[in-house]
């Protein structure tokens, strides 16, 4: 079992009933009633949020904002944590360094070809559609949700340079030249 699915399962047997219901409540435009009827446990809540494309090791936005709607901190603590990758799982601190400078600077400059460039990082539609759910009105954290992700499934092997190779494949030049300039400048 992988770990994120053990912490579902430790928040899951953490739950009463009555915060499975607050829950499923929450859930009603994510989760159609006949599916609700057969909710018994949060696993099993967890599951359909999977499937429904609301719930992945890489995406907790969703869960967590339940957890804290039914005032749950403590598994929401639980879950944040999980989130923190340990040292071993993140580039090198002079490469994260890199990449704050460059997300910065490609949310500045990416404006509306940040779809485009996260099919290059390869975001899944799916995700990509989700990222803008979240930030439907702002391009900048549109495009740091973006890069947030991104790097977080790629772990220790995130590098600046995959970043301004998928720039200059878009024909995003501009923003990849800005990039370098802030980076040798720093």
């Amino acid at each position: 079992m992988s770990l994120f699915n053990s912490i579902l399962l430790d928040i899951s047997n953490r739950l009463s009933k009555q915060q499975l219901d607050m829950m499923k409540f929450l859930c009603g435009e994510v989760i159609k009633k006949r599916d609700m009827e057969s909710i018994d446990t949060g696993f099993k809540l967890f599951q359909i949020l999977t499937e429904r494309q609301k719930l992945t090791e890489y995406d907790t936005e969703f869960l967590s904002k339940l957890l804290k709607d039914i005032d749950r901190a403590d598994l929401l603590e639980k879950l944040n944590n999980f989130e923190s990758q340990p040292e071993s799982e993140q580039p090198a601190k002079e490469e994260r360094d890199k990449l704050d400078i460059a997300t910065q600077v490609i949310a500045d400059h990416l404006g509306k070809n940040w779809r485009k460039l996260g099919r290059k990082l390869g975001l899944t539609d799916p995700k990509l559609d989700s990222i803008y759910q979240k930030h439907p009105t702002d391009l900048e954290e549109t495009a740091l949700e973006l890069l947030k992700w991104w790097r977080k499934s790629r772990k220790a092997e995130a590098r600046v340079e995959d970043l301004i190779k998928a720039l200059r494949e878009c024909q995003l030049n501009l923003t990849a030249d800005k990039v370098e300039d802030k980076l040798a400048n720093r």
